[in-house]
């Protein structure tokens, strides 16, 4: 199998990032690469899947890796992964013999080590320019799960399924494989229920992840569900407004520098200064366009307001507000800005998942979420169109249709970054929107 190939491989199979934005696979794939990186790094409090799905599939990821390593001819694939998940790092150390250009590589366990640009600059020494990614400096990197699909994609098998952790105020934590479709209320079953009154669901990590309902439905970039009480600090910030977030910030800023000070992205140089944005912002200063304008490197990490600012502050939410408002209007990132030298008590600032866990209030909840299996039980799937970053598939299947598991039921579209959908399971289209597919069993 040539690159091409393999591209055409992941596009017509659906495959896309799984940990995270879901940036179709195939355009990350590119021979200027020298190395190659699996992120098992998982840096958020609570989630696990990625640990547990390496430590299942060891040999089929990593021999995967070694393909994918071949067609790419790159010189070096490292396995980016916390010292801390000894299972994993056992399981891994058992196979990794067998391929020669493989390396652990051990991480820090600190947040946020799965931030792609953090993972290079840990593996390779190598500073991504910001505004860029990781190929710019001739590295790609995949999760496991990505990797995990693409192995199956090998075997003739499309993405249907998504590896998803429930935990938080549930019974029982659970990582299971879930249908692309099913309702979150139907997840929780799987966990044994609620166990908290008054609840709040997340999709996704504490730190970066968005509150749903539970009428939601899993995708291809689902990670976690966490149920965590309302009532919970990190829950209170993001149910926050923009126009109470900058009020409170031009009242009680004391302009500490602590949101700069433990950036991730600043300690590498990128021009973000979260406490020059909200010295502007606050003080409603239009004469300098570069602390708004530098929003646009902001990673979204959530440190500065979850973590760093010791006024109970928002600095990442407003970044947000303005860099979409920047996007809106047409105004990108400069892809070459001046960037500063890697700040040399980096490694004194990085913040440890341990004291971050405790910081938010998820001590209680940080218990194993080991994978199984087993069929979930549904009536039907509401299956998105729209699951990844760039153009919506395109519907190839019409209300009454019956459709088989693994069948093509929504295609790329055309001439557009974009990849296919198929079905999860057996069953009768019973309807067909603009924006997703309904199959019932």
């Amino acid at each position: 199998m040539n690159i091409e190939q393999l591209k055409e491989l992941l596009r017509e199979s659906g495959i896309v990032g799984a940990g995270g934005a879901g940036f179709p696979t195939y355009a990350k794939l590119d021979k200027s690469a020298d190395t190659l990186i699996l992120n098992c790094a998982e840096c958020e409090p609570l989630l696990r899947l990625h640990r547990e799905v390496l430590k299942m599939y060891t040999h089929e990821i990593l021999s995967t890796l070694y393909q994918i390593s071949k067609i790419l001819e790159v010189n070096t694939v490292y396995i980016g992964i916390k010292g801390s998940y000894k299972r994993t790092v056992a399981a891994v150390n058992q196979e990794i013999a067998s391929f020669p250009n493989m390396k652990v590589c051990t991480l820090p366990e600190v947040y946020p080590a799965g931030d792609e640009v953090v993972l290079t600059y840990e593996a390779t020494g190598r500073v991504v320019p910001a505004g860029a990614i990781p190929l710019s400096v001739g590295v790609t990197v995949l999760n496991v799960e990505t990797v995990y699909n693409i192995y199956r994609a090998m075997q003739g098998k499309p993405v249907t399924h998504k590896y998803v952790t429930i935990t938080g105020g549930v019974k029982t934590p659970v990582t299971v494989y879930a249908p692309l479709g099913i309702t979150v209320d139907e997840l929780l079953n799987m966990a044994g229920g609620i166990t908290i009154d008054d609840p709040a669901y997340i999709m996704g990590g504490p730190m970066m992840g968005r509150l749903i309902n539970p009428s939601d439905t899993v995708t291809k970039t689902t990670n976690a569900v966490l149920v965590l009480p309302k009532t919970l600090p990190l829950v209170q910030k993001k149910l926050s407004k923009p126009f109470i977030d900058i009020k409170r910030a031009m009242s009680a800023c004391c302009q500490c520098s602590y949101c700069t000070s433990l950036c991730p992205r600043a300690l590498l140089g990128h021009p973000i200064d979260p406490s020059a944005f909200m010295l502007a912002a606050s003080n409603g200063v239009t004469n300098d366009a570069a602390p708004y304008l530098n929003s646009l490197y902001c990673s979204g990490c959530g440190l500065c307001e979850l973590y760093s600012c010791g006024q109970g502050l928002s600095p990442r939410s407003l970044l947000t507000e303005t860099k979409n408002g920047l996007r809106k209007n047409g105004i990108k990132a400069q892809k070459s800005p001046a960037m500063r030298e890697v700040d040399p008590a980096r490694n004194m600032r990085m913040i440890p998942l341990s004291r971050l866990r405790s910081r938010l209030g998820l001590d209680p909840y940080n218990k194993a979420a080991p994978v199984n299996e087993e069929p979930l039980k549904f009536k039907s799937l509401s299956i998105a169109l729209s699951q990844h970053i760039g153009a919506p598939a395109v519907a190839k299947v019409a209300k009454g249709d019956k459709v088989t598991a693994g069948q093509l039921i929504a295609a790329p579209a055309e001439n557009a970054l974009s990849v296919a959908i198929h079905s999860p399971i057996d069953g009768t289209v019973t309807d067909v929107t603009k924006n997703k597919i309904i199959i019932s069993i």
